[in-house]
C-alpha cells in the first residue's frame, strides 16, 4: 500500500517559533518528542559592531512505519542593536535536498527574497514585511522591557524565516513554580506563549524561564504529540536518539467502519472535542460543510464535487484569490521549465480543463516511483527529480503541473479514511490537491489512485488548504490529538 500519511515536516519549522535562550554564546537543548529524546536544538545570540546575529537549529529524526525521517532547520535573524529586522535566512533539510530562503529587509518595508533549491536553481520574489513584526532580538528587548511580573500580557507579531510568515503571539507571565530539567529541580518562572494564525486555532507553548530570561524547558502539543525543549550540555543534546513512532500518533480510530468510502455520495462525520476549551477550527469548503452544534461536537458533512465537464484553461477570470492559486512560489514551482514539460506530458491534447486536471492526477499516481516515508517535506522541482515521496510529494506535485499550465490548484491537508493501513482501519494524516474547474474547486488524490485506494471522496475531511507553504498547514498542527470522530452517518449514493 503506498504512503497516505501527511509529512511531519511542517512540526520542526512550528518549533522555530519557542522563545529561545538568551545567552551570548551557545546554548543546547534535547529535544524530545512524546518522551523520547529525539533531537537536538542549539541557540547562539552574537553581536558584533550595530548588528546582532541570532541563529537557531532544531535537528529531529522521527520514525515513520519503521523509517527515519530527520529534519533540519536553521534560521539565522540579522538585526540592529534596537531589534529592527535587517535581514535573515532559513535552510530546510526535509529529506531529498536542502533549500535555502534569504531575505534582506529594505527601508520602504519591501523584502527581496531568493530561494536556492534543487540543482542551485534560484526563485526570487518581493513580498512586504509584515508591519510591527519582531525577529528574536525585537522579542528579546520586548521581553526585558515587560520582565517576569505575573499576570502580565502582551501580544507581538513574530516572523520566522522558516515559515516565511509573521505569526500572531500572545506572551503571558505566570508564577514561578519548580521545574524538572532531568532530574535537577529548578525554580522558573512559567510563561505561555500562544500562537495563531487567522481562521486556523491555536498552538499554546509552555516555557519555563529563570531570571535572565533564558527558556530552560519549553513545552509544545502539535499535531497529537508532545514536544519538549530542556537545557542541557552539549554531550547530552548531541547524543543519540531514540525516536518515537508518529504514524500512530496522526491516526484516528473511527466509531464505525466504513465500508466503501468511494461509493458514498456522502459522510457526516461528529467531532467532540477531547480538551476542555477547545474550539475546533474546521473550514468549509464547495465538498464539505461544516456546522457547530449547541453542545460542542462539530459536524462536517463531506459530500464531493462530480467534476464536471469543460471548463477553459488557463484561467481567465479576475477574482483575486483564485489568480493567486496559479501563481509559482518556493514550493509549487509552476514556472519551472521542467515542471512546464512535465505538466505539457501530463495533458497532452487535452481540450478543457477537466480533461486536463484528470490526466494530470493520472500522470502524477504513475510518475512517483518509489514510495517512500523517509522525505519530511518536499518542493515540486525536488519530487519531480527524485520521484520520491509520500502523499505530500504526491499532492504538491499535482498543484504545481496544473498550475503551471494555467489551472488554479492548492494543496489540502486533513484526515483520509483508510480500511487497511499497516493493519489499521480508521483515518490517517493525509494530502490531496483541490484545482479550479468552472467556479468550483475539486479534490484530486494521486496518491490515493497510485496506492489502488480509489479517487477523493468522502472519507476525506479537510483542516487546511493552502498554496504548498508549511505555514498554511498550521490548522493540522494545532488539531490533531484535540478530538474523537463520535459518530458518522454515510449517505448511499443513489
Amino acid at each position: 500500500m503506498k504512503s497516505r500519511i501527511l509529512t511531519a515536516g511542517f512540526i520542526i519549522l512550528q518549533l522555530t517559533a519557542i522563545v529561545f535562550a538568551r545567552p551570548e554564546d551557545f546554548e543546547y537543548y534535547a529535544v524530545f518528542v512524546d518522551g523520547s529524546k529525539s533531537g537536538h536544538a542549539i541557540h547562539s545570540r552574537i553581536a558584533a559592531g550595530q548588528q546582532v546575529t541570532t541563529t537557531d537549529t532544531i535537528n529531529i529524526t522521527l520514525n515513520r512505519m519503521g523509517q527515519s525521517v530527520s529534519l533540519k532547520t536553521k534560521e539565522v535573524c540579522v538585526e540592529t542593536l534596537k531589534g529592527e529586522p535587517i535581514s535573515f535566512a532559513a535552510e530546510q533539510d526535509m529529506g531529498i535536498v536542502v533549500t535555502k530562503t534569504e531575505g534582506k529587509v529594505n527601508k520602504d518595508g519591501t523584502v527581496k527574497i531568493k530561494t536556492t533549491g534543487i540543482g542551485g536553481a534560484v526563485q526570487e520574489n518581493t513580498i512586504q514585511w509584515p508591519s510591527g513584526a519582531l525577529m528574536a532580538e525585537g522579542l528579546r528587548l520586548l521581553e526585558l522591557e515587560k520582565k517576569l511580573n505575573e499576570g502580565t500580557s502582551y501580544d507581538v507579531k513574530l516572523f520566522s524565516p522558516a515559515l516565511m510568515a509573521a505569526v500572531n503571539t500572545n506572551i503571558k507571565i505566570g508564577a514561578k513554580q519548580d521545574v524538572d530539567l532531568l532530574g535537577r529541580l529548578v525554580k522558573l518562572t512559567k510563561v505561555e506563549i500562544t500562537m495563531s494564525m487567522p481562521g486556523t486555532g491555536q498552538i499554546v507553548t509552555t516555557s519555563f524561564v529563570d531570571e535572565q530570561l533564558n527558556a530552560l524547558k519549553s513545552i509544545m502539543p502539535m499535531a497529537g504529540m508532545n514536544v519538549e525543549l530542556v537545557a542541557c550540555t552539549k554531550e547530552f543534546a548531541m547524543s543519540n536518539n531514540q525516536p518515537t513512532e508518529i504514524i500512530d500518533k496522526m491516526f484516528l480510530a473511527s466509531p464505525v467502519p466504513i465500508e466503501d468510502a468511494g461509493a458514498a455520495k456522502s459522510i457526516t462525520y461528529y467531532l467532540r472535542p477531547t480538551a476542555p476549551n477547545t474550539n475546533l477550527t474546521i473550514p468549509s469548503s464547495d465538498n464539505q460543510k461544516v456546522e457547530r452544534l449547541a453542545d460542542g461536537t462539530v459536524s462536517v458533512k463531506v459530500e464531493p464535487l462530480t467534476m464536471p465537464a469543460g471548463g477553459t484553461f488557463p484561467y481567465k477570470g479576475t477574482d483575486v484569490n483564485i489568480s493567486a492559486a496559479i501563481k509559482p512560489n518556493r514550493f509549487l514551482q509552476s514556472d519551472d521549465a521542467g515542471i512546464i514539460a512535465l505538466a505539457k506530458q501530463a495533458i497532452g491534447d487535452a481540450k478543457d480543463s477537466a480533461q486536463a486536471v484528470q490526466r494530470i492526477e493520472d500522470f502524477v499516481a504513475k510518475y512517483i516511483k518509489n514510495v517512500s516515508f523517509s522525505v519530511g517535506y518536499a518542493s515540486a522541482t525536488e519530487v519531480a527529480s527524485s520521484k520520491r515521496g509520500d502523499c505530500s510529494e504526491f499532492a504538491v506535485l499535482c498543484a504545481a503541473l496544473c498550475r503551471a499550465v494555467g489551472i488554479p490548484a492548492r494543496v489540502t491537508v486533513g484526515v483520509a479514511y483508510v480500511n487497511d493501513f499497516e493493519g489499521k482501519t480508521g483515518f490517517g494524516g493525509h494530502a490531496w490537491t483541490e484545482a479550479y474547474i468552472g467556479d468550483k474547486w475539486v479534490g484530486l488524490d494521486s496518491a490515493f489512485k497510485a496506492g489502488a485506494l480509489g479517487k477523493f471522496d468522502a472519507g476525506h475531511i479537510a483542516f487546511a488548504s493552502g498554496d504548498g507553504e508549511p505555514v498554511n498547514f498550521f490548522n493540522l498542527a494545532t488539531i490533531l490529538g484535540k478530538f474523537k470522530i463520535e459518530k458518522l452517518t454515510v449517505e448511499p449514493a443513489n
